[in-house]
């Protein structure tokens, strides 16, 4: 799980950009697509803003982006089939797959999630501080007042998981809690609590460091092995990474940190798949196109996909990878097992929900127990054991 990005490219036949793009044909998408995304300002919303504006100049496709507060509200669109995609987080993707926190919940269980492009931007995705706040550490959280947003379970996991690698859990720290990203966010400016979870290129992340409070990053050092395998036992989709786009930031001025793919261009195995390719052949063909429009648009690029992160790719998008020569036998039996996985997971959500107990707490733990026996005697990592 610890793969960095350049494990995948190598995976794959790489092909001339002249040769991997040329395709018959006009891109075939409807007149209108949805997608959801993070809240109004946040990188992922001006991303997908972004590339709205190049499908519609090239291709006169009208592309709606609704806002979501949280995991649930930008997933559940996308399940009820009200949107057919969303510019999702780690929540969304990986964590909705694994039917754990908020996802664990009777109406949720494990979500048949596909992706079709990763962004690899050269931002990060980490818990910000104020400067004032002196936090230069993962350690030095130790004490100091951290957001958690209300329904969100991928941003209080990630801020969970990077505790871990200094060896800390939420008891060591003031929780604050917020009803959304925004919230949290405002709450460091207005100096309510000291540390977030965010995106280095979020609108947020710039306005407090033009605040009095100004901003820091926490370090995570690569060389920690022992660090980061207490990060990487809780989140997994984390790799390590020199952040240099955001506020504060720059390739003079790198961050050593941890960070993971977003956003993640997700949706269900239920999307037929000639509009999973025809999407994803638009973000590799029109990326010329959009990768000025937004901070972290350069993560889109082709070339820096990775194909064998947590979450199984859409069969739409495999057709067209396969098209332009970047996927592979191995590429394909790492996909057919995190499939696998899907369906190890939904087997034992089926005899859970059977059985469980009618009451939330009941039918958590029954869950809880019921996922981690199944996965293990599949001979899989469960991760998470309880939340």
């Amino acid at each position: 799980m610890k793969h960095r990005l350049a494990a995948s490219i190598a995976l794959a036949v790489l092909l001339s950009p002249a040769v991997a793009l040329a395709q018959s044909g006009p891109i075939k998408l409807p007149e209108t697509l949805a997608w959801t995304a993070y809240d109004v300002g946040s990188g992922g919303y001006n991303q997908a803003v972004a590339i709205g504006n190049a499908l519609k100049n090239k291709l006169g496709v009208n592309l709606r982006v609704l806002p979501g507060k949280n995991d649930i509200s930008r997933t559940l669109p996308v399940r009820e089939g009200k949107v057919q995609f969303s510019a999702n987080g780690v929540g969304g993707a990986y964590l909705a797959q694994e039917a754990v926190f908020e996802f664990g919940a009777k109406d949720w269980g494990p979500q048949p999630v596909r992706s079709l492009m990763l962004n690899n931007s050269d931002a990060l995705l980490t818990i910000v501080t104020a400067k004032d706040a002196n936090i230069k550490t993962m350690a030095d959280l130790k004490g100091k007042r951290v957001a958690w947003v209300v329904g969100a379970p991928s941003l209080n996991q990630n801020i969970t998981a990077l505790l871990a690698f200094a060896s800390l859990t939420w008891k060591d720290v003031t929780r604050v809690d917020f009803p959304g990203f925004g919230q949290a966010m405002d709450g460091i400016i207005a100096n309510q609590v000291d540390a977030a979870f965010s995106s280095t290129i979020s609108g947020q992340a710039y306005k407090i460091a033009a605040s009095p409070r100004g901003i820091q990053y926490p370090t995570v050092p690569h060389a920690d092995k022992a660090g980061w395998a207490r990060l990487n036992k809780t989140a997994p989709f984390f790799i390590p990474f020199m952040g240099t786009e955001g506020a504060d930031m720059s390739k003079d001025k790198p961050v050593e940190a941890a960070t993971y793919p977003y956003p993640v261009l997700m949706a269900y195995d239920s999307v037929p798949p000639d509009l999973a390719y025809n999407m994803t052949r638009a973000m590799v063909e029109l990326f010329n196109d959009y990768k000025d429009g937004a901070p972290g648009n350069n993560g889109w690029a082709l070339d820096r996909q990775r194909f064998d992160w947590v979450v199984p790719l859409h069969d739409g998008a495999i057709k067209y990878f396969k098209e332009i020569g970047k996927w592979s036998d191995a590429l394909q039996k790492h996909n057919d097992g995190l499939v696998k996985r899907q369906q190890v997971l939904a087997a034992a959500w089926g005899e859970t929900t059977k059985s469980a107990p009618a009451d939330e707490a009941g039918f958590a733990k029954a869950w809880m127990k019921a996922r981690a026996d199944a996965l293990t005697k599949a001979g899989m990592e469960p991760v998470l054991t309880e939340w």
